[in-house]
């Protein structure tokens, strides 16, 4: 057997599926027996058979992975409950495997399979893909590039109407149907809360913010995810920061902007000039514009 088939060969039987009972199947991906396939490419020893020695490494992936998506994924856990998050987060697996070298990228799909297969989350799939898209966000505010801030003679020569601004690329913008920003610093709350002695204490706990959340009625809440000093922060914003935000970071002209953002909300008047001046000097603060990269040129 070559190398490559080997791996091949090792890494379709670790990924494969655990039973419910969290041990190896006894059928190979192949659909040969489990006992006969792992003696092809791994030696028994005087304590553990191919099958149990190829067992470890089953496991371990599953175990592995599992736990990462519970890591990066505590608010929808806890709106869906723990056994119907790990069935979830299992038949997520079997149709989205990873196949990057980080499990940073383990949940990167997560959104678009959930909106596909509703049936995981039921009666809460609004909320739960709120949840996956703010704490997708997270991951990516957290260690997304960062470029050089804006500076005032980056802006030379340009006028107001035709500049193009550019948004750090760490940034996320969403427009959410439920809450979930204050429902997921709840969470993140309990689970860093060292004076809780019980776990099933903390349960309770995020049982009873799950309800109290789920029992209110949708409302449109727009965020800013961002990070400072790598720290990630949300920030609820206005429905026409919002949209002059998303607007920007589409690539638009400040003028189409700010055209485009007053043009297109709901509700209300539109903002006053100071506050719109604001608006941008609390960006500005925050860092969130960055000087446009020269292209370089092709060779």
């Amino acid at each position: 057997m070559s190398l490559l088939s080997l791996q091949r060969t090792m890494a379709l039987a670790v990924m494969n599926p655990l039973t419910r009972s969290e041990h190896m199947s006894g059928v190979a991906p192949n659909g040969e027996r489990m006992k006969k396939y792992a003696s092809r490419f791994i030696k028994p020893n005087d304590r553990l058979t191919s099958f149990e020695r190829l067992e470890i490494y089953n496991k371990q992936y599953w175990f592995r992975l599992l736990a990462g998506l519970m890591e990066d994924f505590p608010g929808v856990q806890a709106i869906l409950g723990n056994r119907k998050f790990e069935e979830l987060c299992r038949a997520y697996l079997q149709d989205c495997p990873s196949r990057s070298f980080t499990l940073r990228n383990l949940g990167r799909d997560l959104e678009g399979w959930l909106r596909k297969n509703p049936s995981w989350a039921g009666s809460r799939q609004a909320m739960a893909l709120d949840m996956v898209r703010l704490e997708w966000a997270d991951i990516e505010a957290f260690d997304g590039k960062a470029e050089p801030p804006l500076k005032a003679e980056d802006l030379a020569g340009s006028s107001a109407g035709n500049l193009r601004l550019k948004l750090q690329p760490y940034i996320q913008l969403l427009s959410l149907h439920y809450p979930v920003d204050s429902l997921v610093l709840k969470i993140k709350g309990l689970n860093e809360d060292t004076e809780f002695s019980s776990n099933a204490f903390r349960e309770r706990r995020k049982r009873k913010q799950v309800q109290a959340i789920a029992k209110l009625k949708p409302a449109r809440i727009f965020l800013a995810v961002h990070r400072v000093d790598y720290t990630v922060y949300f920030r609820r914003l206005d429905e026409s920061e919002y949209r002059l935000l998303l607007a920007i970071q589409d690539g638009k002209t400040l003028g189409q902007a700010v055209s485009h953002a007053f043009a297109t909300k709901k509700k209300g008047p539109p903002p006053e000039p100071a506050q719109v001046a604001g608006w941008f000097q609390g960006w500005a603060s925050l860092g969130w514009f960055c000087a446009n990269q020269p292209k370089r040129p092709a060779r």
